[in-house]
């Protein structure tokens, strides 16, 4: 099950620097691996980040999603804030995680 943490459209200005000419819209999500969990194997929380591209003929969905982070809520909210905050895309998320994972957990 995923919940939706938070979303944002790119600012108009940074698209504009990057010879970009149409929205992009971030939106972030908390997975809830109830299922998995109920063997404890596997951890509860991952998140998932999608990138919609609003092109003039037509809509283009980017998703990256790491189903299996860690046990603690707090942690995953941490984190999901911190890909809101810096807008992280679907293609930079195994990067900062990577940086992250050192960091928080």
């Amino acid at each position: 099950m995923k919940t939706f943490f938070g979303g944002i459209f790119i600012e108009k200005k940074k698209l504009e620097e990057e010879g970009i000419k149409y929205p992009i819209k971030l939106e972030y999500y908390k997975r809830i691996n109830e299922d998995e969990y109920i063997n404890k194997e596997k951890s509860k929380y991952g998140i998932s980040v999608v990138k919609t591209e609003y092109l003039p003929e037509n809509t283009k969905v980017e998703k990256k999603e790491i189903k299996y982070l860690t046990n603690d809520e707090e942690k995953i909210e941490k984190v999901l804030k911190i890909f809101k905050d810096n807008e992280v895309t679907p293609i930079g998320v195994e990067d900062v995680m990577s940086d992250l994972y050192r960091k928080i957990f």
